[in-house]
């Protein structure tokens, strides 16, 4: 998630502009909400529990409802001050902010810390955006600059030249069975995260890390397995958005279409490839890829 080449002119002027038109324009959705849930009609009263969560939560001194988050305010200031911007592209972030748009506010899993990290926790405003990242220093420097952010290290026992191996072994029926990853028995599920991690219902997860562009790099394949074993293995039924970035590279690709499936898959923009997964739980007979 953290840029290793500077990005061109062009594509920093984008993506600040897309930025920026966000921030701004969230001022404005934040009132129109505020005035909305402040006189729902019954029929909404009834039955939004969106409608129900913010006004339970939005307990606010007088004549301070209507000032911005100091968390937008803090993104605002950052991104549009900063000349390092995240790896993703003006039409890949639009992708999952689209998402977040009808989604939020959710529960937002990220693999990977970086650049980008204080931009989804912004647009994921009133939900809870956690973020696993394998190297710890990388932790620590982020924490001082953004102690807000929701951030827990985790540790990886793969590599990217076993790929082909973990291909095979992800085929099996223990890896095809749908549980809890923390009890799996397939050796792709990844049983060492926060306990946390374990116990939400993720609605959208990104898997944008662990480091992948070589050969002894720990790979994606874990992630993409876990995530999409998360997705299926969902409480009380519903669907994760699962995004997976850097479907350009062979284990992305490869590992992306084998375990969130080519039948979830939504869209791709770019290097940004799009599914939405629904819970098996309640019917242990779905097929694993619906074709």
């Amino acid at each position: 998630m953290r840029p290793k080449t500077h990005p061109p002119i062009h594509q920093l002027f984008n993506l600040k502009t897309l930025l920026l038109a966000l921030f701004l324009a969230f001022p404005l959705i934040f009132l129109f909400k505020s005035h909305f849930f402040a006189n729902p009609s019954p029929k909404f009263q009834s039955f939004s529990p969106k409608t129900l969560n913010y006004s339970t939560t939005r307990n606010c001194p007088p004549n301070s409802c209507n000032k911005i988050p100091p968390s937008l305010a803090h993104a605002l200031v950052h991104y549009s001050t900063s000349s390092i911007i995240p790896q993703q592209t003006l039409k890949e972030i639009s992708v999952t902010a689209g998402v977040l748009d009808e989604r939020s506010p959710c529960n937002f899993l990220v693999f990977g810390l970086g650049h980008d990290s204080l931009m989804w926790a912004t647009l994921n405003h009133g939900g809870r955006t956690v973020f696993l990242e394998e190297d710890d220093s990388w932790i620590q420097q982020i924490r001082r600059r953004f102690p807000m952010l929701e951030s827990y290290h985790v540790t990886y026992d793969t590599k990217v030249n076993q790929a082909d191996i973990l291909m095979d072994v992800g085929k099996g029926p223990e890896c095809t069975a749908v549980g809890d990853p923390k009890y799996s028995m397939c050796q792709l599920a990844l049983k060492g995260l926060p306990e946390e991690v374990y116990e939400v219902k993720w609605d959208l997860i990104m898997v944008d890390a662990p480091t992948g562009y070589y050969d002894d790099a720990p790979g994606r394949m874990a992630a993409i397995y876990t995530a999409g074993m998360m997705a299926r293995n969902r409480e009380e039924g519903g669907i994760t958005d699962v995004f997976v970035h850097d479907v350009n590279r062979e284990v992305e690709d490869r590992f992306s279409k084998e375990f969130l499936c080519r039948g979830y898959m939504k869209n791709q923009e770019g290097r940004l490839r799009h599914f939405r997964i629904p819970s098996h739980r309640d019917d242990m007979d779905i097929p694993f890829c619906p074709f």
